[in-house]
């Protein structure tokens, strides 16, 4: 039987919180409970690797002069911490880790979205079991409150649809395409600027965007996803050339993480996608994030702001340990396994690069008609060599899966110098 716990606070009044991790976010965290002085917490110890070199970063001064300080991860999984807040990312060892903490009647406050889109089923059972709270308010888009926002301000609504902008690192090399840079350019500045990893696989290939959808759909959809299943596409095919393209069909292109509930199906997918310009998806530029929401009753809801960042994202780790300790808890609704399918009807934007010859577009027609893809528009800019030429295809709606189809023919064509690029179009249904 589960061990009810209403709030974190001791007997001695005291909410005392342990930091796994004193990076940006963490330390960050240690600088908003200094400064803002809450009564009723402190940090009684920090986990780190290395905590010498820690211990004497200007950040520091911002941890009370008792905390102890490790890099034994057993000083605080044993200690007397009433709140581990996890900071460090990744699966492993960070969900044993947390498993012996909410055992011992820990509550947990974490950010890692990677843990909580493949795990957090089960060890929100595992904190139902000891009476203890788990927390992750700061796992999507950081500062911008999406996850509280839903599960308390929109838990008596039905949601059925979400789209949005979860990756800040995405919007910020995509809406400096827009202006005319190069990808390639963009991606440098990002990685300097600090805002891309040196491997920038897990953002550019939609893999963060991807566990942050899957716990969205958790929380807002009921749907248990497999991270793994849910389709995702790079946007690092994109060029310069589709942002003039997308500018001539009233559009801009962003990184869109959507899913729908469709029957027992959930229709998932983290892509480059075309905007139309009146969509407010459309409207969020740099590292901004967006969600918005489709309630069955309530309507539209968008959620957006700056959230990435140590500050940003620190105020929703700390607004989660003030929850836990005055024992807030947020409407909790059934969760179920779903399976999922990246499969949408959308018109598709088809951009090829071709040695002019006469007979292509009267090939791609055809390509396109034998699976049944009707051709919506053609346009071609002017100032392009003939012997590399771009130019771009829009459809009318159609199946993921025949446009594939389509390409896979098309692909093939001896006039094709690049492998064409497929973007789905967001359709007005779509409109949030």
């Amino acid at each position: 039987m589960a061990t009810k716990k209403v709030a974190a606070k001791k007997k001695d009044g005291v909410v005392k919180v342990a930091l796994l991790g004193f990076g940006t976010v963490g330390s960050s965290v240690a600088k908003v409970l200094a400064e803002s002085k809450f009564p009723n917490v402190a940090v009684t110890h920090i986990y780190n690797r290395n905590v010498a070199r820690k211990k004497e970063s200007p950040a520091a001064k911002f941890v009370p002069s008792g905390a102890v300080w490790t890099e034994n991860i057993d000083d605080v999984l044993k200690s007397n911490v009433d709140v581990v807040i996890e900071l460090i990312g990744g699966l492993n060892p960070i969900e044993g880790w947390l498993k012996k903490a909410l055992s011992s009647g820990k509550h947990v406050v974490t950010a890692n979205k990677q843990l909580i889109a493949y795990r957090g089923v089960s060890l929100k059972k595992l904190a139902a079991q000891h009476g203890v709270q788990l927390v992750y308010g700061a796992a999507v888009a950081g500062g911008v409150p999406v996850i509280p926002g839903i599960k308390q301000g929109l838990g008596g609504d039905r949601i059925v649809r979400l789209s949005g902008i979860v990756n800040g690192t995405c919007n910020y090399i995509l809406s400096r395409m827009e202006s005319g840079a190069e990808y390639a350019t963009v991606l440098k500045d990002a990685q300097e600027l600090g805002y891309a990893e040196a491997n920038p696989s897990a953002d550019v290939d939609g893999y963060d965007a991807r566990a942050k959808l899957c716990i969205l759909s958790r929380i807002a959809l009921g749907a248990d996803l497999n991270p793994d299943e849910v389709t995702t596409q790079t946007i690092s095919t994109v060029e310069a050339i589709d942002f003039v393209y997308a500018k001539e069909l009233n559009c801009t292109i962003r990184q869109v993480s959507r899913a729908q509930v469709d029957g027992s199906l959930v229709r998932a997918r983290v892509a480059p996608m075309l905007v139309p310009l009146s969509f407010p998806i459309a409207w969020s530029h740099g590292t901004q994030n967006m969600v918005v929401t489709s309630g069955k009753y309530g309507g539209d809801v968008v959620f957006s702001g700056h959230g990435a960042g140590g500050e940003p994202t620190a105020v929703a780790v700390v607004s989660d340990l003030l929850a836990v300790a005055q024992g807030a808890k947020a409407a909790e609704h059934p969760v179920r396994k779903r399976q999922v399918t990246g499969e949408f009807m959308a018109p598709h934007y088809l951009r090829f690069v071709v040695d002019d010859k006469p007979g292509i577009v009267s090939s791609i027609a055809g390509a396109l008609a034998k699976v049944g893809a009707n051709i919506d528009s053609l346009l071609q800019r002017p100032g392009y060599p003939k012997h590399r030429l771009p130019f771009v295809v829009t459809t009318e709606p159609c199946s993921t899966d025949t446009i594939e189809r389509a390409i896979k023919s098309i692909a093939k064509l001896d006039c094709m110098l690049e492998k064409p690029l497929t973007l789905q179009i967001l359709v007005p249904d779509d409109k949030e």
